[in-house]
């Protein structure tokens, strides 16, 4: 019974015996440490936190030693693929006064960090959004205008030579029009059929290739486990696409690039808790995003190519916006990684 409560805990729990080997787990604390109960039970507090500050491990000794309750703030525990910090608390249980178990929880500090940059993320996207879409409509009613003056003119010049420019003003009127559709995206809400991810990143995988040329490698890292998705392939396979395409430019199509899948439990995307969430990474290793533009890189016309339109992010954090997703970034020279995330269940509050 008790087991079944700790279990619905959003705190990650652990449970040693006297001699610090690991005899509960909660699923919170599997989540947490990236491992599952069937692995980690057995082992000792030693074996589980190696890697992780030394003063982790330093507050369990002592309160089983010592036989009394100890809490210590903002520690960083290590597991399999990054460091996260966690606030600790450490309770023995006595049984005839005697020390007999020693109950560890874990509170996990930089995931309401995680919380409130993702929400700074969507106001910002949101908030970029509705300025473009005004931007674009003030821009494409006189666009028109222009265009068709030029319609009537060339149709009066009979200079080959005048009938050159207004050609070149209808042209260019043809080019900020498209540019403007990207900017305004698109407003078909997404056509969601269930479909397996790695379909999507196929299909990428493939057009990028066929793009590109020998010196660029591609290669695929698939949990094959992942359950599908309710999803619009079509959009997926666009906002994908312009984020692979930005690491190739990145690499200058003569790098490497990796596409890797997982899937993530208990995340909360926008305030929203989902129980699985897939989370697929898109790895080069070019030279990085420059630290001043990183939180940029997702609002409209943000680019540092001179022939970019800094629209392909934007539009790929809308389409996933849309999918109840979200498109985060980090980067360093030799590793830049953009990680989707997308739930594959309804999430609840």
């Amino acid at each position: 019974m008790h087991k079944r409560i700790l279990d619905h805990l959003s705190s990650a729990i652990l449970l040693f015996d006297s001699e610090l080997k690991l005899i509960y787990i909660n699923t919170s604390a599997e989540v947490l440490l990236t491992d599952s109960a069937h692995h980690l039970m057995g082992l000792s507090a030693l074996e589980i936190f190696k890697g992780s500050e030394p003063m982790l491990l330093v507050n369990i000794q002592q309160a089983a030693a010592t036989q009394e309750h100890l809490m210590a703030r903002a520690l960083l525990l290590n597991r399999s693929s990054q460091s996260i910090t966690i606030n600790l608390s450490v309770t023995p249980i006595l049984k005839n006064d005697q020390f007999n178990e020693l109950l560890v929880e874990f509170q996990q500090v930089d995931n309401h960090l995680r919380i409130s940059k993702e929400e700074q993320i969507l106001n910002q996207q949101n908030t970029a959004r509705l300025l473009v879409r005004g931007l674009a409509h003030e821009i494409k009613n006189p666009l028109g205008g222009l265009r068709g003056a030029a319609q009537l003119l060339d149709m009066e010049l009979d200079s080959p030579e005048l009938k050159e420019y207004t050609r070149i003003i209808i042209a260019e009127s043809d080019r900020l029009q498209s540019l403007m559709d990207k900017m305004l995206g698109s407003n078909k809400l997404p056509n969601k059929k269930p479909l397996n991810i790695h379909e999507v990143l196929e299909r990428v995988r493939q057009l990028v290739q066929a793009e590109a040329s020998g010196n660029l490698v591609i290669k695929s890292d698939y949990d094959p486990s992942i359950p599908d998705l309710q999803g619009d392939k079509d959009q997926l396979i666009q906002a994908i696409l312009n984020i692979v395409r930005n690491a190739v430019q990145a690499t200058d199509g003569k790098g490497n690039i990796t596409i890797k899948t997982r899937i993530q439990r208990h995340l909360t995307i926008g305030r929203k808790r989902y129980k699985l969430v897939i989370k697929c990474d898109i790895i080069d290793n070019g030279p990085g995003i420059d630290p001043d533009m990183i939180t940029q890189i997702f609002y409209p016309m943000i680019t540092s190519r001179a022939e970019g339109t800094g629209l392909g992010l934007s539009i790929a954090q809308s389409l996933i916006n849309q999918h109840n997703g979200l498109i985060e970034c980090a980067s360093e020279p030799g590793n830049t990684v953009f990680s989707i995330f997308l739930p594959v269940e309804i999430g609840c509050e």
